[in-house]
């Protein structure tokens, strides 16, 4: 089983450019190497209106970390 890890700003970037290029959650996760449910839950904790802020995210973990 492989380690849990959160993800970085760079993924979170690539996750942003892959959702606006169309491509699905299942192919973002492929492309980034996670899970496909990681993919869901990142989008559903991140996503304002129909965008996903991966700089609203990434401070979103950061002060999580920090609890």
């Amino acid at each position: 089983m492989n380690k849990y890890s959160q993800l970085t700003i760079d993924i979170r970037y690539q996750i942003y450019a892959f959702r606006r290029s169309g491509l699905t959650q299942s192919e973002i996760a492929r492309e980034v190497g996670v899970h496909p449910s990681t993919i869901c839950r990142e989008l559903k904790r991140n996503v304002a209106g129909k965008r996903y802020r991966p700089k609203q995210a990434q401070s979103m973990a950061d002060s999580m970390s920090l609890q």
